[in-house]
C-alpha cells in the first residue's frame, strides 16, 4: 500500500498559498517620440529613444 501524507493540506490552505501565482497586468506607458505603447523603462521599439 501506498503513503498516506502526514498532514493534509485543505482546499482553500493550497488556493492561499497558490494566490500570488497569477499573472500581473502589463503596465505600458506611451513614448514621448513617437506615442507608441512601450514597456516601463525600457527603450521604444519602433524608434530606439529612451526618455528623449
Amino acid at each position: 500500500m501506498g503513503g498516506v501524507p502526514v498532514k493534509h493540506r485543505s482546499k482553500s490552505k493550497v488556493g492561499r498559498s497558490r494566490s500570488h501565482l497569477a499573472l500581473k497586468k502589463v503596465k505600458l506607458s506611451v513614448c514621448s517620440n513617437c506615442k507608441a505603447p512601450v514597456l516601463s523603462h525600457r527603450a521604444c521599439g519602433k524608434c530606439k529613444t529612451y526618455k528623449k
